[in-house]
């Protein structure tokens, strides 16, 4: 006797799960609807174009750009150090590397602040030697940027490296490639896709940062102030302009979202 049937996936789902499934999508829906149903459409255009909007939106492009330059350049051999070489305290640094991902914002930023302020540990000898000061500056905003985004392309592309088939670098190596030109020439391409992804995951978390920013590199109109703390600082004068700023970002993530479809939300 042949097995029964199997429903197709959605045939008679119990009304329990119906239910909670419900709920669920409507707490990431009604929020967006929220601020749809109060946006100020006609004057949008004037909010858009003020000149704390436009202050902040460049140097939010700027510096998450500049967040995500900086998480690829450093984070692709962090990755490739966590999942190709073994040495003591690894799995303890894997931890810490990806600390910032479940960390409080503020928290991260406090301990930037300590470590990397003109007192700190860091800050207190760069500034003796150079001169720079990240806090309240354009630096400690990328900064603050590269430490909450970078996880994102580490556990992305670490990831990667761990999945891939050793058969091609393996041949290479056998043929007489060295390290360095198995990986340019096998690994790099075989994991830029999941490069591409990491830095895009990176370049959204910073350009939507707002604890670890406003508490290491301040909130000064035109020099550290990013979007999110334009709609802040505008949630306590001009709601209109905080509803729009927020619909700005709003469509900048989906954008983003719509670009890593194909990569992480194919239906099976």
């Amino acid at each position: 006797m042949s097995a029964p049937r199997r429903r197709a996936r959605g045939d008679g789902a119990p009304p329990i799960l119906v239910v909670l499934g419900a709920v669920a999508a409507a707490l990431f829906v009604v929020p967006l609807v929220g601020l749809l149903d109060v946006a100020p459409w006609s004057r949008m255009p004037d909010l858009l174009t003020d000149e704390t909007v436009v202050d902040a939106l460049a140097l939010s492009l700027v510096t998450s750009l500049a967040a995500a330059g900086a998480s690829v350049l450093l984070g692709v051999p962090l990755a490739w150090l966590l999942s190709r070489t073994r040495f003591p305290g690894r799995s303890i640094l894997r931890a810490v590397v990806t600390l910032p991902m479940v960390l409080p914002p503020v928290v991260g930023g406090a301990a930037l602040l300590v470590s990397l302020g003109r007192r700190g540990i860091v800050g207190q000898p760069l500034d003796s030697a150079t001169g720079i000061v990240l806090p309240f500056s354009i630096w400690g905003v990328i900064v603050a940027n590269t430490f909450v985004a970078m996880p994102f392309l580490v556990i992305t592309v670490d990831s990667a490296l761990g999945g891939l088939d050793g058969r091609h670098e393996s041949a290479a190596a056998t043929l007489g490639a060295s390290r360095a030109a198995v990986l340019r020439r096998i690994t790099l391409p075989m994991i830029a896709p999941a490069v591409k992804a990491g830095a895009i995951l990176a370049w959204a978390r910073a350009f939507g940062e707002f604890g670890a920013t406003v508490t290491f590199a301040g909130n000064l109109q035109g020099r550290t102030q990013t979007l999110p703390l334009a709609v802040f600082v505008a949630l306590d004068g001009d709601r209109d302009a905080a509803i729009a700023i927020s619909l700005l970002m709003v469509a900048v993530s989906v954008a983003v979202l719509v670009v890593l479809r194909d990569r992480w939300w194919t239906p099976s």
